[in-house]
């Protein structure tokens, strides 16, 4: 999947040919560029840059000076790329846009990392990325030291409220499940969400579930929820979490909290690849 995402990406860059660097830079020409930091943050996307010049040139050497997870700050370089001068421009905007984007994740997700310093609670992000470069997006959370929620549709069950209401309720949302799962021979840990303390007396009523996402709750509410549970199931948090109230829901003590806003409202960290002579 890594190898495909990032052949698309240079498919779509450079169709036949990146005609700027033909028409004016001889065949035979190379140079030394650097990747420099201009922004303070968290370094995410090197191991996807080295990927990047890998495909367009195998010839380019590419030196490592700042690894994945570094805190970085500007004027910082995080690497160096010598050989073909038409083939580290031809790399030049594919590696940079994911570079910048994976590194704005990675230091988003760290501040609300930050946050549940001292608390059980682990951050989990969520399926709201990009179509086509998921992938990356998840990894750049886990770079900045948050958790994967499942990856897609595939590999867990989730039971959201329209799932439920399709179903005809929560029972029988939780039993056909139970039902598919027996038919089919998949071993996928199922997940049910609820929007209030009724739901939830369903849901631990029924079983038969491995999590319990409790959402739009009240930090309050979420409280009085976890106490009904008893830790008899792992429990999620979510919907609306921000900074400001992240803190007031993980010492509730509940296992997860899962923020869309970690791949969706974060602000790319600024670099470009300068020539270095």
């Amino acid at each position: 999947m890594f190898d495909e995402i990032v052949k698309n990406a240079l498919r779509e860059d450079l169709g036949d040919g990146d005609h700027s660097s033909l028409a004016c830079i001889p065949e035979n020409a190379s140079g030394i560029a650097k990747l420099l930091v201009k922004d303070t943050g968290v370094l995410a996307g090197v191991e996807v840059a080295k990927k990047v010049c890998e495909l367009v040139d195998s010839n380019l050497v590419f030196e490592e000076r700042l690894p994945d997870g570094t805190w970085v700050k500007p004027g910082d370089v995080a690497f160096y790329l010598k050989g073909s001068a038409r083939s580290i421009l031809a790399a030049e905007r594919t590696l940079l846009n994911f570079m910048q984007r994976m590194s704005g994740i990675a230091t988003q997700t760290k501040t609300y990392v930050d946050l549940l310093e001292g608390t059980q609670t682990n951050l989990l992000d969520t399926r709201k990325t990009t179509p086509g470069i998921r992938y990356m997006e998840k990894w750049a959370v886990r770079i900045g030291g948050g958790m994967n929620h499942r990856f897609a549709l595939y590999d867990m069950i989730m039971l959201k409220d329209n799932h439920v209401d399709f179903a005809g309720g929560i029972k029988q949302a939780i039993q056909r499940t139970q039902e598919y799962l027996k038919a089919t021979g998949k071993q996928l840990k199922v997940e049910i969400e609820v929007r209030n303390l009724q739901e939830l007396d369903e849901v631990l009523e029924t079983g038969m579930v491995d999590r319990i996402m409790l959402d739009n709750f009240t930090p309050d509410l979420l409280k009085e929820a976890l106490a009904k549970i008893d830790k008899r199931y792992e429990t999620e948090a979510s919907g609306g979490i921000t900074k400001e109230t992240l803190r007031a829901f993980a010492e509730t003590g509940v296992d997860y909290i899962s923020v869309g806003a970690l791949t969706h409202s974060f602000k790319s960290l600024d670099m470009s690849l300068k020539a270095a002579f």
